[in-house]
């Protein structure tokens, strides 16, 4: 009776795990690609839902002042964003527990406050591509011409 696997078994095996591999890791990656993708469509539905709430709140209190930010400090890397709006913490908070900006200019999968009301989502590299948000009239839009795909992606 035999107690060890030959040769030629050891091999078959190694090369059925290869085949496997082979196609397993690339569907890996697409899954999580589009992971990243569903977290930032989750963050913007939050931040909408939070920006009406703000605006109806402060309606009850005949606050007619617009929302001009989320809060973040512009281009500045590993810092809290969606934190306060207008930035300062005496109104609301955007998120509960804000994220944080993009920890380096190469990272992908993340946020970045880029101008005065505008913020920009960087999309993870299997997707490609940036997608930049602005703050107007109370409402946190994407700007189509910028990247109409990538606002497709993250607003349906």
């Amino acid at each position: 009776m035999r107690k060890a696997f030959t040769m030629i078994e050891l091999v078959f095996v190694i090369v059925v795990i290869g085949i496997l591999g082979m196609i397993a890791v690339p569907k890996f990656s697409a899954t999580r690609d589009d992971a990243m993708a569903t977290r930032a469509k989750t963050t913007v539905a939050n931040i909408r839902t939070a920006m009406s709430s703000e605006v109806q709140r402060k309606i009850l209190k005949a606050d007619y002042t617009p929302i001009t930010n989320l809060g973040g400090v512009a281009n500045s890397y590993d810092k809290p964003i969606f934190d306060y709006f207008n930035s300062s913490a005496t109104n609301g908070r955007v998120l509960e527990y804000a994220p944080r900006s993009c920890k380096n200019s190469s990272n992908t999968g993340c946020w970045m406050r880029t101008g005065a009301s505008s913020y920009t989502y960087k999309m993870p590299s299997g997707i490609g591509g940036n997608v930049k948000f602005n703050v107007s009239n109370n409402r946190f839009e994407c700007d189509t011409t910028h990247n109409a795909d990538g606002c497709r992606k993250l607003e349906r």
